[in-house]
């Protein structure tokens, strides 16, 4: 496996060093589907198709567990070629599909509002995110989680030692 092909793995919050090819080719089926419908919407330039991309994106964050892409891959190809299920979604990728729910639901807010130029850019910074994914195997999305995770834990790692120096936070 390409080392690009674990780090991505692991910025999608699994540890460790050893995977099999199936587990990258699992974790890239959203992305792609994904991609696809972007490229549909920006095509058909319809508010619903955003919202409904939304709407599944944001679900798939909220309630990992019925991931309806996860649920894809485990019934058309990890049950049929005796390969593991892919589990509920841990908090990067779950993050991701968040945030591009989030993109999505822009996308549709606009072009429903009639603000063309505003949804062309925002389906550009959609476009962009799919292609990092798709041929630099770097995740925006989770790659933000983890800055987040670890500003967030730094100033908390921080507020914890002037408290215990009996500074006021």
């Amino acid at each position: 496996m390409r080392a690009s092909h674990v780090r991505f793995i692991r910025q999608q919050g699994f540890a460790g060093e050893n995977f099999p090819d199936s587990f990258y080719t699992a974790l890239m089926l959203q992305p792609r589907i994904v991609g696809c419908m972007a490229v549909a919407g920006i095509v058909l330039q319809s508010a619903w198709f955003f919202l409904m991309l939304s709407a599944v994106l944001l679900w798939s964050a909220l309630v990992p567990a019925r991931n309806p892409f996860d649920a894809i891959y485990n019934h058309v190809v990890a049950y049929r070629r005796g390969r593991p299920p892919l589990g509920a979604a841990l908090a990067p990728r779950r993050f991701a599909a968040g945030e591009a729910g989030t993109v999505a639901m822009a996308i549709g807010a606009a072009l429903a509002a009639g603000a063309t130029t505003t949804a062309w850019i925002i389906e550009g910074v959609l476009i962009g995110g799919v292609i990092s994914v798709a041929l630099a195997d770097f995740c925006l999305g989770a790659y933000t989680y983890q800055l987040l995770r670890r500003l967030c834990l730094g100033a908390s790692a921080a507020a914890s030692v002037s408290r215990s120096r009996g500074a006021r936070v």
